[in-house]
């Protein structure tokens, strides 16, 4: 009996994985307020009745989204730190925010970002999902590059610049405004 348990939870477990991957593309495409649970299960080939026995509503799939999100911005990260070429908070952050830049390439990572900060002005769950994902993403910064307050907001506020000139395929256009938002900020 504890054998066919263990089994179950393990077949549950790998579905939600399956339904967190598959929702990742769903919302990508259309957002948290465009995208519905039928959607999302069609796309994972399962029912929407199962869709709600692994997440209790739309809200908690999204926010389960979002956290899976930031755990791939903080392997990215971690990636980063380890492959830095010194130990000082500029080598490593430099080195954090090459390996970031790669990952935003993703543009379903990059665009589900983008729908949770739009979907936090107004939805309390998602805006939940979205703090407690920034701020255990900050402390990792921090601590792993040693960098000061500064340091950690202008490599945040960078990478929200990177968020703006990727979404918008400025690297595309060769005027004057362009080339001030993209000198220096790396895009793959």
């Amino acid at each position: 009996m504890q054998t066919e348990r263990r089994r179950h939870l393990s077949t549950a477990e790998e579905r939600r994985e399956t339904v967190l991957r598959t929702a990742i593309g769903a919302f990508a495409s259309r957002g948290y307020f465009g995208t519905t649970t039928t959607e999302v299960a069609k796309a994972a080939g399962i029912s929407q009745a199962y869709v709600y026995r692994l997440f209790p509503n739309k809200e908690s799939l999204f926010a389960a989204v979002v956290e899976h999100c930031f755990v791939r911005v903080r392997e990215s990260l971690e990636g980063g730190a380890a492959e830095a070429k010194g130990s000082s908070p500029e080598a490593v952050l430099s080195s954090m925010g090459d390996a970031y830049a790669r990952l935003i390439s993703d543009n379903d990572l990059l665009l589900v970002q983008l729908h949770a900060q739009a979907a936090a002005v107004s939805v309390p769950a998602i805006r939940d999902a979205v703090r407690a994902g920034y701020a255990r993403t900050v402390e990792y910064v921090r601590g792993a590059s040693g960098g000061d307050d500064r340091q950690v907001q202008e490599f945040f506020a960078v990478g929200m610049l990177c968020h703006l000139v990727v979404s918008m395929e400025a690297q595309e256009v060769d005027a004057p405004w362009t080339r001030t938002l993209t000198a220096g900020i790396r895009h793959y």
